[in-house]
């Protein structure tokens, strides 16, 4: 047996979720991703197949509101967990499905989903 790296284990986790996670029309998927430089996020309705609201520390609103040009430190994520709860509230999604995207329930992860609940959205 091959010795996996971290990355394939995300992918890995990340597939196993998905099997369980599901966003509705009611209740929409929020899909974090990040990359090596930056912070993605989308909220998706996977019945349709369509991305309601999204947002990234390189999403020109984001960059305007809070003067920053991408990075994906701690504060940065809960920034942009404060700019999808404002986005979603705007468009009248309260309630969604969190999909951490393979990643560990920790650091940004936990930063990004803490700030966006504070904001008003419920998962």
């Amino acid at each position: 047996m091959a010795v996996k790296t971290r990355r394939e284990k995300r992918i890995i986790r990340h597939k196993r979720i998905r099997k369980k996670v599901f966003g509705t029309a009611e209740r929409p998927r929020m899909a974090f991703f990040k990359s090596l430089n930056n912070l993605y996020v989308q909220i998706i309705d996977d019945e349709k197949g369509h991305t309601l609201v999204s947002a990234s520390t390189i999403d020109k609103d984001f960059t305007e509101k809070y003067g920053i040009k991408g990075g994906k430190n701690i504060e940065i994520a809960k920034k942009l967990g404060e700019f999808i709860a404002e986005k979603a509230l705007a468009k009248g999604i309260e309630n969604v499905v969190f999909d951490r995207g393979g990643f560990i329930y920790h650091g940004k992860v936990k930063a990004f989903a803490d700030a966006a609940r504070e904001k008003g959205l419920k998962f």
